[in-house]
């Protein structure tokens, strides 16, 4: 009966040439220099994730929210953004506890994203709808410009401001500075209302 050959014998240290060693640096180098290159795409941000705005859709805003108006069941308002940010979706949803919101999205300059919610459901279905199901987490009024805001905890840690101007929820949320909300919510309650046309 023959005997299975076993694996081949590595070849002593002495036998090993020039041309492998090299060989084994030129893979070397490949590894590093894919890694390095790699590395340079990603970044560090300690404050959340940022959104590179080139790559994203500008929407005109104004525009979006006149269309919608026409059947709307609450008048809607037009932030007056600064200089520089950038809206980048504008869409209508119903919620499942009743109302609808109207939603539109911002960038900042520094690659934060602001979503800017008007609805006519209550405070605690546009929170949860926020929330994704869960309860958020009150953390206090905030003012701003004489209007009162609660601030809450989302799920996802990105705070929540809510308020009611003239009868209609408004809802900051999103991955902004604190001066960010500040300067959405502000754009929001001084906005060119538009009213519904039903």
């Amino acid at each position: 009966m023959s005997s299975q050959p076993g694996p081949p014998a590595k070849p002593p240290r002495s036998a090993l040439k020039l041309r492998d060693m090299f060989g084994a640096l030129a893979v070397l180098a490949l590894v590093v220099l894919v890694a390095g290159g790699l590395s340079r795409s990603c970044t560090f941000a300690p404050t959340g994730p940022t959104v590179d705005s080139s790559r994203l859709p500008v929407v005109d805003v104004p525009a979006e929210l006149t269309r919608l108006a026409v059947d709307s069941t609450f008048p809607l308002r037009v932030p007056a953004v600064p200089d520089g940010w950038r809206a980048n979706a504008v869409d209508r949803t119903s919620l499942p506890e009743g109302g609808r919101v109207v939603s539109a999205g911002f960038l900042t300059p520094e690659g934060r994203y602001l979503r800017l919610q008007q609805g006519d459901a209550s405070e605690e279905a546009m929170l949860r709808a926020e929330a994704g199901g869960a309860a958020a987490q009150a953390q206090g009024p905030v003012d701003v410009d004489g209007q009162q805001w609660v601030a809450y905890a989302g799920q996802r840690g990105e705070p929540i401001w809510i308020t009611d101007v003239d009868g209609v929820r408004v809802l900051v949320t999103g991955s902004g500075s604190e001066a960010d909300f500040r300067v959405l919510a502000a754009a929001a309650v001084r906005g060119e209302v538009i009213a519904p046309r039903r």
